[in-house]
């Protein structure tokens, strides 16, 4: 037996150090879109990220960090090593697992513990090591799990916790024997604790953890005691995801807000009092496992203390916090702020069990409690949070069909219409409810995920589909045949991991009972408690990773099945485990050999140059205004760890919708002075100036925004208007049409006007807001405008595609690269219809041609997927503009060189055409080009046709998007076609749009 150890240790760190040097090799350079930017910066100093936060995770990446000695260009590859090594030690213990699991599947005498069995023979640690060899090394090069091990996100760090549990317990298995046996338990524990500080998604291997115990401590276990374990599992599941997590810090705030304002003690004291009695009511417990002689309820207490060791990483949070540091997301500075930051309440909530149906109208508000925050010597109430009420027949059991509040009526209408018929303001029936959790959340957004790994993937373009073996792969779009992420695996890891399941139930049914309940619960359980809405901005197949772990399990096993197929033809032990591994070792190696060209990041910049050339668009001491997550967390990569243009105040509109960021902006961040805003902070503070609704006074035709901003700040009653009874005071505005006085004189004197655009400069800034409600972000930049006086350069990102957010400015924009400066300068030539900011050729031309960098755009070997595509789209857009800009003043050599470029630093069989492309045919033209114009058009065509006839013949509609940019890609080549007078192709893109010209 312990040759054999040694050689299970010496092939699982093999399958490690493969696992390791495939994630290190296609590993990204940099910080990826999404959170990765975020969570970068965020480990590199430790800053305070979106909640719940990840402190374990953090802190793990501020030690790697430090292996940069300085060099910031290195960071951001060492916090994404953090993830390649968690996802190859996750890797690790799985195949740990699987040879533990398959010994006692091989060995005689399965079901009694480790030091009960025999030593392998050769033949069977063959077949033991190969099972998990296979099983191992699969889950390694499935399709999420290798994403996730790519850049600096949780999930690969979720993954080694899960899969250290796991082994943890099933070593915990084998030597419950022995009088120790509980410190595995103990681990356990605190490897959970650890989780927290990662993700919470360990937390739903518990159930099944759970019942492994039981079969292990009951020498007969029965169903009734299987199904009350899984109850007690469940239950201590949510003890930690209600009860620990949140429930403690909550129980900690109330009893300060009891302690400071009812007995006048200091600030923290009931904290203070809240961990004395804490640690008291631990003592207690211990000392009566003590006194009875409970080593049930002492190893009980154990775990508690361990979880909560490992859960104290989060105190990280309020630490770093309460230091003001540049990215302290809800500013949870103390025990009050933690609490809501643990409890996600930024991000709303959805309902699980009970709850209104899309449809349901609320009848009423009720107060749920009051939000304290502290005030000079006590905490004082902010405001009263309210919760919507609904009628009880609007509400029903189980309610999947729900009205998320980000969309209109007739929006989410159609948006479930693409799963389920339903009828506009009828209230689904639990029928049609349960067909969208079947055909939507489990079957598009769960079972779709897991073929994607074990069956194959059709695209990378979103909601693309599974690539069976049987799937034709005719009259398909060049999007989807050309896709790096067109993976075929032929079913094979399907079909060997359904293997692997029969074999075990066959032969050992209690533990692929265990496996079972692992895939259910890190699987379809999470679908049901997630609730997800029809429409998502992103795939969310990471999520489910330990649905795929369980079931590489199931593919280790597979082996097994296969050698003991082998039996008949092949007898000698050590062959036909050989062969059975090297017939297993195709799947991992076709699902490499598949997913590697889709999964090299190794040379991808476009996220970070995206960035810094976004940074760089602006001028010296910008305030810049950006929208999401993807133009947003780079900057703060940009920014924070790299240090590129820290003059440049990033300011996020939706961020700017809450009071803490609001006051965050009054704070001076490394060359960026405070935000000038002349609002105090009570007018920001939540609760106040939400949202200010339009209420139409005939006697104002339109208000002058400093008297507005003067009447805000003071509460003036001139802005009041009460709703019913009882109901809320608010300030609203008169009139949409809003002016600022400009003093033309102080303007020319800060020299900001471009020489050509002088004639331009107006005395009177005049806007339409609409007659919308003006949210406070919006209130918050009208307070900028009003106060700044155009002494900083104030900018919106291009990519905040809103109109409401560009508040009516258009007509005064001026773009300048990726961002449009706002001037008090009139385009005379402004259209409504077409697109915003005047083009300042000259600045545009220096950036574009010069100043920005497009690192690895021209490399087709690079595989760029929908979310690295949005940039490089960008860019086009631009040489586009300027291009016509110059071919509208004659200059046709500055257009055909911009359209030289474009095309050079992003060539077709790197980044495909697009939709942008069409519009340098006339700077093509223009410079003597036709042919090559010719050949583009015609190629754009083609493959419009193509997608169009696709994605048309699709159901339900959920190519939508796909659709409507291959008809406007047609739409730009009939316009640019009859523009040069190419009326042939221009009748071709006609003829592709007439169907759908009506709709």
């Amino acid at each position: 037996m312990r040759l054999y150890s040694r050689w299970n240790n010496l092939v699982g760190w093999v399958v490690f150090a493969v696992a390791a040097v495939v994630y290190l090799l296609t590993l990204e350079p940099t910080a990826s879109f999404w959170d990765c930017g975020e969570f970068i910066a965020c480990a590199y100093k430790l800053l305070v990220p979106h909640p719940p936060g990840a402190p374990t995770f953090l802190l793990l990446g501020r030690v790697l960090s430090l292996l940069s000695f300085g060099d910031t260009s290195k960071v951001a590859v060492l916090v994404n090593t953090l993830s390649a090594l968690s996802s190859a030690f996750a890797v690790l213990f799985l195949f740990w697992s699987i040879t533990l699991l398959a010994s006692k599947l091989v060995l005689a005498g399965a079901s009694h513990p480790e030091h009960a069995r025999p030593a392998p023979t050769r033949g069977q640690a063959l077949h033991i090591l190969g099972a998990g060899v296979v099983g191992a090394l699969a889950f390694a090069f499935s399709d999420s799990f290798w994403f996730n091990a790519e850049e600096a996100e949780v999930y690969a760090m979720s993954a080694l916790c899960t899969a250290t549990v796991v082994w943890l317990m099933l070593k915990w298995s084998n030597r419950a024997h022995e009088p120790d046996s509980d410190k595995w338990l103990v681990l356990i524990a605190y490897v959970i604790g650890l989780s927290i500080g990662v993700h919470l998604l360990n937390l739903v291997a518990i159930p099944a953890l759970g019942l492994l115990y039981y079969h292990r401590r009951q020498a007969v276990p029965t169903w009734r005691g299987s199904v009350l374990t899984l109850l007690v599992s469940s239950l201590l599941v949510g003890v930690v995801l209600v009860g620990i997590i949140p429930g403690l810090p909550t129980l900690a705030s109330g009893f300060e807000v009891f302690v400071v304002n009812s007995l006048g003690l200091p600030f923290n004291s009931g904290l203070i009092a809240f961990v004395l009695l804490g640690l008291g009511l631990v003592y207690l417990g211990f000392r009566q496992s003590y006194r009875r002689g409970s080593r049930l309820l002492n190893t009980a207490m154990l775990c508690l203390v361990f979880i909560l060791i490992g859960y104290s990483s989060y105190l990280i949070v309020p630490i770093r916090s309460s230091y003001l540091p540049t990215i302290n997301q809800n500013a949870p500075r103390d025990v009050l702020n933690f609490v809501s930051y643990l409890k996600r309440e930024q991000y709303g909530s959805r309902p699980l069990l009970y709850g209104p149906h899309v449809f349901a109208q609320p009848i009423a508000q009720q107060d749920v409690g009051p939000r304290y925050v502290r005030g000079t010597d006590k905490y004082v109430v902010a405001e009263q949070r309210q919760e919507l009420v609904y009628r009880d027949e609007d509400k029903m059991l189980l309610p999947r069909i729900y009205a998320d509040g980000s969309s209109t009526v007739a929006q989410r209408t159609a948006s479930y219409q693409q799963w389920v018929d339903i009828q506009e303001g009828v209230k689904p029936t639990m029928g049609q409810n349960l067909s969208f959790l079947f055909r939507y959340q489990m079957g598009h957004m769960f079972w779709r995920y897991f073929l994607w790994n074990y069956v194959g993937r059709e695209s990378d373009v979103q909601h693309a589909g599974v690539l069976w073996p049987t799937t034709s792969q005719e009259n398909l779009p060049d999007r989807v045949t050309t896709s790096k992420a067109h993976n075929n695996f032929l079913a094979l890891p399907l079909l060997l991991g359904l293997l692997g399941l029969v074999y075990q139930v066959r032969r050992d049914s209690k533990n692929a009972l265990v496996v079972g309940l692992l895939f259910l619960f890190t699987g379809l359980a999470i679908i049901v408690y997630l609730n997800q809405p029809p429409v998502e901005p992103r795939e969310r197949d990471y999520t489910f990773t330990g649905a795929t772990y369980a079931f590489a399990i199931w593919i280790g096993l597979g082996v097994l099945a296969l050698a003991e197929g082998l039996q008949r033809v092949i007898k000698a032990d050590a062959v036909r485990a050989t062969g059975a591994l090297l017939l297993g070792l195709v799947v991992p190696g076709i699902m490499l050999a598949q997913g590697w060209d889709d999964h090299n990041r190794s040379n991808r910049f476009s996220s970070v140059d995206s960035a810094k050339n976004l940074l760089n668009s602006c001028a010296p001491n910008a305030i810049l205004f950006t929208n999401g997550d993807n133009d947003t967390f780079p900057l703060w990569y940009a920014q924070e760890v790299e240090g590129i243009r820290t003059d440049v105040r990033v300011a996020v509109l939706s961020y700017l919708n809450t009071d803490w960021y609001v006051e965050q902006m009054r704070n001076r961040a490394y060359k960026s002075q405070p935000l000038p805003i002349s609002l105090p902070t009570d007018r920001y503070a939540q609760g106040t100036n939400d949202y200010l609704p339009y209420t139409e006074n005939p006697n104002v035709r339109a208000v002058n925004l400093k008297d507005f901003m003067q009447l805000v700040g003071e509460n003036s009653d001139l802005l009041k208007v009460s709703y019913g009874d009882g109901g809320p005071t608010l300030l609203s505005f008169p009139s949409p049409k809003f002016y600022l006085p400009v003093d033309t004189a102080a303007v020319k004197r800060l020299g900001i006007i471009p020489a050509d655009r002088q004639h331009q400069l107006v005395s009177r800034m005049e806007f339409n807001l609409g007659k919308g409600a003006m949210e406070k972000r919006s209130l918050f930049v009208l307070d900028v405008l009003a106060t700044n006086q155009w002494k900083r350069p104030v900018y919106f990102a291009t990519s905040v595609a809103r109109q409401e957010d560009h508040l009516g400015l258009e007509p005064y924009f001026q773009l300048e690269g990726l961002a449009w400066r706002v001037l008090p300068l009139k385009d005379p030539a402004y259209d409504p219809r077409g697109e915003a900011g005047y083009v300042e050729k000259d600045l545009l031309y220096r950036r574009l041609m010069q100043q920005f960098a497009y690192r690895s755009l021209n490399d087709p070997r690079v595989f760029h997927d929908e979310n690295s595509l949005m940039f490089p789209a960008n860019y086009r857009d631009k040489f586009a503009r300027l291009a016509n800009a110059y071919l509208a003043t004659g200059d046709t050599t500055a257009a055909k060189n911009l359209a030289d470029k474009c095309l050079a630093v992003m060539p077709d069989q790197a980044i495909p055409y697009d939709y942008y492309t069409p519009q340098l045919v006339p700077a093509l033209v223009a410079g003597g080009e036709r042919s090559r114009a010719n050949r583009l058009m015609d190629l754009l065509l083609d493959r419009s046709r193509r997608s169009i006839i696709y994605y048309s013949s699709l159901p339900n509609n959920i190519f939508e998007r796909e659709l409507s940019q291959h008809l406007a890609t047609a739409q730009q080549i009939y316009l640019v076609a009859q523009q040069i007078g190419d009326q042939a192709r221009a009748n071709q893109a006609y003829e592709l749009l007439r169907p759908y010209l009506r709709q």
